[in-house]
């Protein structure tokens, strides 16, 4: 009886956190939806009780397709060891590819351009939730129209400079906000809909498959604007490492899904009895004495979808700095007992610059909805091709199987993408831009260190033939222990050349090591270390790492004793090399790509700090590559 009670417990704890992490995002959409469909969009829908009935049921849908069925109930069982996101499903639609090449890399270009569209979606969304939940000041008092701008910058720099505080304390208070703040959408929209309950009606399909039949391209263009209903869905998927499949489903239809259409169709209701109410349907549910409380609570709720979407950019971030799409960063934990709460200060003060630039370029919600949906609906489309690789090929679906499903879910989202693209000539060119800048900068670093690493392989020694050769003709030992760092554990290290070229000597032991890292969230226990016992004191190390695992090679080494390796670590020296690289024109890399490989090289943390290697047991040795 206590065990269940205490499962019950951990379920309702994981079920309120997550409604404070995952659905911020989607949870604040109604601020904007209705009032783009209607009034602020560049296109916006003719405000008719057919449009209305018509919009509604294509949201409902949209909801129940896009977010219950493809997300909820399909995608997210496509877990890499538990773990989800775009970086996660593209590690297993990778480990699937087996040695087709072409295949690997039409992956890989489909999951880096995700990664791109959730960065670009990143900096739209606090841009967007922020601004529309101030924007609620200008119907209290007009007059305070002009501080709209201001406190939108001041509170996303709180935001952004609360980061490297951690989460960990303000994360207690999101469920229990978020938690009021879907009660509030629910009981708003619920006693609005009291006054027109005939709105109900639009939870019907057919009145989104007239709304086409009558009006079709008014309600294709509508699906630009109906698609923010759902932003945020990607969410559900990217957390749930963090809380589990059951608690994020449990949430979404016990408490999140009911609000959320609840609101809309409140919202509907509040229009068509008074059509004034369309410039902001949201606040226009609120009794006037209600207002201010509103607008604090959803500048709240905002914020914490705002932290949601930074704290998946440190995420993702990490995951693709070690599956080698983005150079080594500094990477700050914030928390000594949730390895997930990290701070990476080169992406939280980038991205803050972004969401400002922003909010400063575009001045309203309903100009940053423009640029919204591009990057999300993108997004859309990568996660169904990819997780089709994985229904066929992990899963063992057949063709037609996969087919079917994944063609109802491209259905779905090629129509929303397509929608957006009306609107790249009003702003959603801009997440584009963004896509492409990113996109180029992580397929250039990916494409560089692969030819870096051939480079090196190519120039370095066999390994075995030179430790022979040493046997043969060795050179002098000293005390001690070196261990050199190199990606490729069968060559010669250029950083041991280099030392027994300059000091003419070897340490008694040395140990050949190499970092690898899984294309899965964690490595086992039984994986992280492997010891290889060579002739004359060799010994080649590997160590492994997941995506989502913090290395810390002294830690680590110390596994090597369980395989007849003992190291003494104030004993040990560390020996790295560090390449000066020099672009040529002759390979298969455009010059200017070179050049921006290696500005990202030279900017990259250093191999002491990814590591946690003690800097004065480290020796670093030079040399210029020309490549």
């Amino acid at each position: 009886m206590s065990s269940t009670s205490g499962n019950k417990t951990k379920i309702s704890a994981l079920t309120l956190a997550a409604l404070g992490v995952v659905f911020g995002d989607i949870g604040t959409s109604p601020l904007y939806t209705m009032k783009e469909v209607f009034s602020a969009g560049m296109h916006p829908v003719p405000l008719t009780a057919t449009n209305m009935y018509g919009i509604l049921s294509l949201i409902f849908w949209a909801l129940v397709m896009v977010v219950s069925v493809k997300y909820v109930v399909f995608i997210m069982r496509a877990d890499n060891r538990g773990e989800g996101g775009i970086m996660a499903l593209l590690a297993l639609a990778s480990h699937n590819a087996g040695s087709n090449l072409k295949k690997q890399r039409t992956i890989m270009l489909l999951g880096i351009l995700g990664a791109c569209m959730f960065y670009a979606d990143g900096m739209i969304t606090p841009a967007i939730s922020v601004l529309s939940a101030v924007e609620g000041l200008e119907l209290s008092a007009p007059m305070l129209h002009p501080l709209i701008l201001p406190v939108t910058l001041v509170v996303l720099f709180i935001l952004f400079w609360a980061q490297s505080k951690g989460t960990a304390l303000v994360g207690a208070f999101f469920g229990p906000i978020m938690l009021l703040w879907f009660g509030t959408l629910a009981v708003l929209g619920m006693s609005s809909i009291l006054q027109n309950p005939s709105i109900l009606h639009a939870l019907n399909p057919i009145y989104a498959l007239q709304f086409f039949t009558v009006s079709p391209w008014i309600a294709f263009v509508a699906l630009g604007a109906v698609v923010l209903s759902v932003t945020g869905a990607e969410a559900l998927y990217a957390d749930m490492g963090h809380f589990g499949r059951f608690p994020i489903r449990l949430a979404w239809f016990g408490l999140v899904l009911p609000s959320l259409v609840l609101n809309y169709f409140g919202q509907g209701a509040l229009i068509l009895l008074n059509p004034e109410s369309v410039k902001n349907p949201f606040y226009l549910l609120a009794p006037e004495w209600m207002l201010f409380p509103l607008i604090i609570l959803a500048t709240l709720a905002a914020v914490i979808a705002s932290q949601a979407v930074i704290t998946g950019a440190f995420s993702v971030s990490r995951q693709a700095l070690q599956l080698g799409y983005l150079p080594r960063m500094h990477v700050e934990h914030t928390s000594e007992s949730h390895e997930g709460q990290i701070y990476m200060p080169r992406i939280n003060w980038g991205l803050m610059l972004a969401v400002m630039a922003l909010v400063l370029g575009f001045k309203s919600s309903g100009n940053l909805a423009a640029a919204y949906g591009i990057a999300v609906t993108g997004d859309m489309v990568i996660t169904s091709l990819l997780a089709g690789m994985v229904f066929h090929h992990m899963w063992g679906w057949s063709k037609s199987r996969t087919g079917a499903l994944v063609v109802l879910f491209l259905t779905v989202d090629v129509a929303f993408f397509s929608a957006n693209v009306l609107k790249i000539p009003d702003g959603g060119w801009v997440p584009l831009v963004i896509g492409i800048v990113i996109f180029t900068l992580m397929n250039t670093w990916k494409t560089g260190r692969s030819m870096l690493y051939l480079h090196l392989k190519n120039d370095a020694m066999a390994l075995e033939p030179f430790i022979e050769a040493l046997g043969a003709h060795p050179p002098a030992r000293v005390p001690g222990t070196a261990l050199f760092l190199t990606p490729n554990p069968d060559g010669v290290p250029h950083a041991m050349l280099h030392n027994l070229k300059h000091n003419k000597v070897l340490h008694e032991r040395v140990v050949i090591l190499t970092v690898k890292f899984l294309e899965f969230p964690h490595a086992r226990p039984h994986e992280r270390v492997e010891v290889e016992i060579l002739p004359h004191d060799f010994y080649k190390v590997i160590v492994r790492y997941g995506f989502k695992d913090e290395p810390d090679l002294p830690r680590d080494l110390l596994l090597c004793s369980d395989q007849g390796l003992i190291l003494d670590s104030m004993d040990t020296s560390f020996f790295v090399g560090k390449e000066i690289l020099i672009a040529n024109e002759k390979t298969e890399m455009a010059f200017w790509r070179k050049k921006i490989f290696i500005g990202l090289f030279r900017s990259a943390e250093t191999v002491t700090n990814q590591f946690k290697l003690p800097p004065n047991r480290v020796v670093e040795l030079g040399s210029q590559v020309s490549f």
